[in-house]
């Protein structure tokens, strides 16, 4: 093996000699690609959290990193940060629910016995109440019938439930019913049939038995279009003593045998004013963007480059995508491979196209917020400072640190029909087993510049057990092999640096499976807008081919109903999904402009 990796080694090796002898003017060598991720990923940094103290030291870094070889701001731009302002997370501002039995009112507002739901309306509403029961609806694309609102009329009431789902179902009922359990579906299920807000209770034979729901991180720009909050065991006390014959031990014993003809029930001369207060947390992240002039500058009219990666990760996994075990909860996720592994290799990169003459402007990009929804590089390709019809290519790094077997994975490669020969040229150096694959929809920021029509590839090395957690440390990084893409990935950037013409784009349909096989999810091809705050799911785009193509969608509308459910936000849109079926039209309502329509489109099955 060591045979192999040297005589690998060696093409690559040379190449980069080549690079640095045309460039002999120049200083000391720059920093490796393991003191990029060993600093990165430092206890220093925190991981690294969108907004975070430590996403601004990695800012700061690579800053410093991009002065040292050269680069530049882009032209109009006076600093290599590019903040942008995105939802971090909600807290309650200071909510309440007044409980009114006759004419005698308690009003509640201590933190520890009422909070908004991090969904919520920030509004305050009145009503008469009806308890349903876990507040659970399970659609009836489902084999298992559930409907805690049958024969209950909600409509303009204050709705009741109880949190989690049935207690003594057996197993699997539970099952069925954890699905639709969590309390966005309920909302959504609530506000749906009319519901003026709600009130959920953690019952006395529940875990966390009396205890309010704490405020959850949510990066929803808009609410659910319901006031929503979580009520203490005191005040479910209050509500429920209005009934003389029940309790509600024993109410939620009827309801925890999972039978689904128990039916919930109104309460009389009761009225709740529940008034939710919610405040979006604003904060700032910064992209960081440079770019290495063309040489000469005659060549400067070409379209240019853009290599890239997201350096920000999950700070202490508080954002609720940690894969961590419940004893690292908290630790600081270091995100060594995600992303400070595809940091290193643009910097490396960057570093020795720096060294070399360039027909075309090279643009070297840094994103943060990858991980709460491709937020920094939407917010580019939204804004671009560079005008997207002058980007001949760009080229995206993430999770490239940890080969195996000498394995390395190019995705997106159907954007361009250069790509093919231009990846099997470079490889004959480089030597790694490269696995192709056309699809551009991948969950990483390569899909925000397919979106707006540039030619893109994406480099990967696969996931691995230490993905999203505490573990994935610098330590763990393959570095030869880091070094061995760098070096291919930038032979690949300087041919396309040197080339007459940038490679041509073409926009790849998504490859559907329409068999019908039990289990296949649903495939609606559609790409959510995650950056702006809209009532309704804003498309940042539609893929190729797919049923959202075909349906007449398109970037920019905004999807408001979905299979006669309301849409406020991308949960909604989620949990409607549920209500589809493969093969089957659905109505879709949505807002193009300042005009309101309506399109029908046909589910496929995704792979």
């Amino acid at each position: 093996m060591a045979t192999l990796l040297r005589s690998r080694l060696v093409p690559l090796l040379t190449l980069l000699a080549g690079i640095a002898a045309s460039a002999s003017a120049q200083s000391a060598a720059p920093p490796t690609t393991r003191a990029h991720v060993e600093r990165l990923a430092s206890p220093s940094m925190e991981g690294r959290l969108a907004g975070s103290p430590g996403e601004q030291q990695a800012a700061q870094y690579l800053v410093e990193q991009l002065t040292r070889m050269g680069a530049r701001p882009l032209p109009g731009q006076t600093s290599m940060l590019s903040p942008f302002t995105f939802t971090a997370g909600s807290k309650d501002g200071g909510s309440s629910i007044t409980v009114t039995r006759g004419t005698t009112p308690s009003t509640f507002r201590s933190s520890t016995e009422v909070q908004a739901l991090s969904f919520s309306d920030s509004a305050e509403v009145s009503g008469p109440v009806v308890f349903a029961g876990y507040g659970i609806v399970v659609p009836s694309s489902a084999t298992f019938g559930y409907d805690s609102y049958q024969g209950l009329d909600v409509k303009d009431r204050i709705v009741v439930v109880l949190r989690y789902f049935p207690e003594d179902a057996d197993a699997t009922t539970r099952a069925a019913l954890a699905r639709y359990s969590d309390l966005r579906y309920k909302a959504q299920a609530a506000r749906q049939r009319g519901a003026k807000a709600l009130v959920v209770i953690t019952g006395p034979r529940s875990p966390n038995a009396g205890a309010v729901v704490p405020m959850s991180f949510d990066t929803a720009l808009a609410g659910s279009g319901l006031v929503a909050a979580s009520a203490s065991g005191a005040v479910a006390e209050a509500i429920f003593t209005a009934l003389d014959d029940k309790t509600l031990e024993g109410v939620q014993k009827e309801f925890d045998a999972g039978n689904p003809h128990t039916t919930g029930f109104a309460i009389p001369n009761l009225t709740l004013t529940v008034s939710a207060r919610v405040v979006r947390e604003q904060q700032t992240g910064r992209n960081v963007v440079a770019y290495l002039p063309a040489t000469p500058a005659a060549a400067a009219s070409r379209p240019w480059v853009v290599i890239g990666a997201h350096y920000d990760h999950l700070g202490r996994g508080s954002a609720g995508n940690s894969l961590a075990a419940a004893d690292q909860a908290g630790q600081i996720h270091h995100g060594a491979d995600d992303n400070a592994s595809g940091t290193a290799a643009v910097l490396a990169i960057a570093d020795a196209l720096a060294r070399v003459p360039r027909k075309r402007h090279l643009v070297v990009a840094f994103w943060s917020g990858e991980e709460l929804g491709l937020i920094g590089s939407t917010a580019f390709v939204n804004a671009p400072p560079v005008p997207i019809a002058e980007m001949a290519a760009y080229l995206n790094f993430d999770m490239v640190g940890r080969s195996t077997d000498n394995k390395l994975t190019v995705q997106a490669t159907g954007t361009s029909p250069a790509w093919p020969r231009l990846l099997e040229q470079a490889n004959v150096a480089a030597g790694f087993d490269l696995v192709l694959q056309e699809d551009p929809y991948q969950p990483t920021d390569v899909s925000s510049f397919n979106g707006v029509g540039v030619a893109s590839l994406a480099f990967f090395t696969g996931a691995h057990t230490d993905y999203h957690k505490p573990s994935d440390t610098a330590e763990k990084i393959n570095y030869d092999d880091l070094d061995r893409i760098a070096g291919f990935a930038g032979t690949i950037a300087r041919r396309l640096l040197d080339a007459d013409e940038p490679p041509l784009f073409t926009k790849v349909e998504q490859k559907t499976d329409t068999g019908g096989r039990a289990g296949l999810r649903i495939f609606t091809g559609t790409i959510p807008d995650y950056a702006t705050e809209v009532k309704g799911l804003l498309l940042g785009g539609v893929i190729g081919g797919g049923p959202a193509e075909q349906a007449g969608l398109q970037k920019g509308d905004i999807i408001v109903e979905l299979a006669g459910q309301s849409i406020a936000n991308i949960y909604d849109y989620t949990y409607a999904l549920d209500l589809l079926k493969i093969g089957q039209p659905a109505t879709v309502v949505y807002t193009r402009g300042s005009a309101r329509r309506t399109t029908t489109l046909t589910p496929s099955a995704r792979k």
